[in-house]
């Protein structure tokens, strides 16, 4: 039992680090996915192989070369000089949506709480200190709370869609664009959250010294990744086009599910935020630490101070700037990974 417990620990923490802001509110999988139509469940099948694959390759590359950071992994995989520059791409890949997440977490007590941006900000940076400070274990700890909840709210999405008269519009849905960019945005979807996922993924690998436990988290991680991308597409697509002009899809789905359903889901999307934001900062104190001199402890304070600073340019301006930026460069890094420079060594 204690075993199963840890394997459900690692794959919570898993689908945790992935899921995000703009998977909560729908955004995501609205533009990656349900927008090109009958395709995207096949899409979205893609994409639930890579997270699970790579995944599962992370966390036993890490195990088995007892990795630190992420840093030490890339060495390793890439060479000495390749190395550095993946890992300095990925720091300040995760600065930035450490800062998207916070401005979100902001954003979100404003909007739908009606609290101040900046009480937002310092309550979340708040309870990430306190988790953070008691290391990978905080972490465990709470996906292992937030994430079944947001199991739950999407078979409650899938429940409610059911009784519609387009609940199989999923399987019919026609699209404009091509078949390029229907099947290249798996490839940029998939990337840019595993090299994200890295943060936490290579020190959990580090962590857990049975390599079984690592092996059927990140398979029932990555599966759950994709139930949950498909049980999302499903519920918008039911509901398109309409669907697509509201900035929180998702919260239009739960608004007609009531007031108590729809305040709860608002938490929901700030537990989101928060787990990808404590799983990003975790990374970079990590990265920090091996860098400088100064202690985790203060290199936590450093990133939480900074991260305040930076989320004062507001959510959707980061967002709109950093994310096309990150995903295109993220790119690189899948391709290193499904064809490492030293095969033989290192491949799972």
């Amino acid at each position: 039992m204690r075993r199963t417990g840890k394997i459900m620990q690692v794959a919570f923490t898993y689908i945790g680090t992935v899921v995000g802001a703009g998977f909560a509110t729908g955004q995501e999988i609205l533009q990656f996915y349900t927008r090109y139509g009958s395709a995207a469940a096949f899409t979205i099948g893609l994409s639930c192989l890579f997270f699970t694959w790579i995944g599962i390759k992370i966390m036993l590359m890490a195990h088995r070369l007892e990795a630190q950071s992420y840093e030490d992994l890339n060495r390793i995989l890439f060479g000495e000089r390749i190395g550095n520059y993946v890992s300095l791409f990925t720091m300040i890949v995760l600065f930035g949506v450490t800062t998207i997440m916070l401005a979100g977490a902001g954003s979100l007590f404003k909007e739908q709480l009606n609290m101040s941006y900046q009480a937002g900000l310092l309550l979340t940076i708040i309870f990430s200190y306190l988790v953070l400070t008691r290391g990978i274990q905080g972490i465990l700890v709470v996906n292992s709370i937030v994430v079944p909840v947001m199991m739950i709210f999407s078979v409650i999405v899938v429940w409610s869609t059911l009784s519609l008269p387009n609940a199989g519009q999923w399987l019919q849905l026609s699209t404009d664009s091509s078949a390029w960019r229907v099947w290249f945005s798996p490839f940029l979807y998939s990337a840019f959250n595993l090299a994200m996922a890295q943060a936490v993924l290579v020190p959990l690998g580090s962590a857990i010294r049975d390599r079984s436990v690592l092996f059927w988290g990140g398979l029932i991680g990555g599966i759950g990744i994709g139930v949950m991308l498909l049980a999302a597409h499903i519920a918008l697509a039911a509901r398109m086009p309409d669907i697509a002009q509201f900035e929180i899809p998702m919260g239009q789905i739960i608004r007609h599910l009531g007031p108590v359903i729809q305040l709860l889901y608002v938490f929901v999307i700030f537990g989101e935020i928060f787990t990808t934001f404590i799983a990003d900062a975790y990374g970079l104190t990590l990265q920090l630490e091996q860098r400088t001199r100064i202690s985790r402890t203060q290199g936590i304070v450093l990133i939480l101070a900074v991260s305040y600073l930076v989320s004062q340019i507001g959510f959707s301006k980061l967002l709109s700037v950093l994310y096309p930026l990150f995903g295109g460069v993220s790119l690189l890094w899948l391709i290193m990974m499904l064809f490492p420079r030293r095969r033989r060594t290192y491949t799972l």
